[in-house]
């Protein structure tokens, strides 16, 4: 499966719901679970970014649907980047002339 790092910017809503973090972790991994994809974690995190996830998703198809699905519930705003594992990187490497 093809692994993704999302930045998400919490919403005003998502910030004064963030008690609810444990609702909202088991709703996401539900989503992703159903389509067949995984959360592998979140982080929040200092800085410019409020919270870092990382998922897999068996296609950009389903990545981009979770992605519209997270901002639907409105508790954030997010950017999702594909990331290449090391040994996804190795064996694009040695395919360069």
């Amino acid at each position: 499966m093809a692994r993704y790092v999302t930045l998400i910017s919490f919403t005003d809503q998502g910030i004064k719901t963030i008690k609810d973090w444990d609702k909202r972790m088991a709703a996401t991994r539900e989503r992703l679970d159903r389509a067949g994809g995984k959360l592998i974690d979140v982080y929040l995190t200092l800085g410019e970014y409020d919270a870092v996830a990382i998922t897999e998703a068996p296609n950009d198809e389903v990545a981009l649907r979770a992605a519209i699905e997270y901002g639907m519930a409105g508790n954030g705003r997010s950017r999702t980047m594909r990331a290449f594992t090391s040994d996804e990187t190795i064996r694009i490497v040695k395919q360069l002339g």
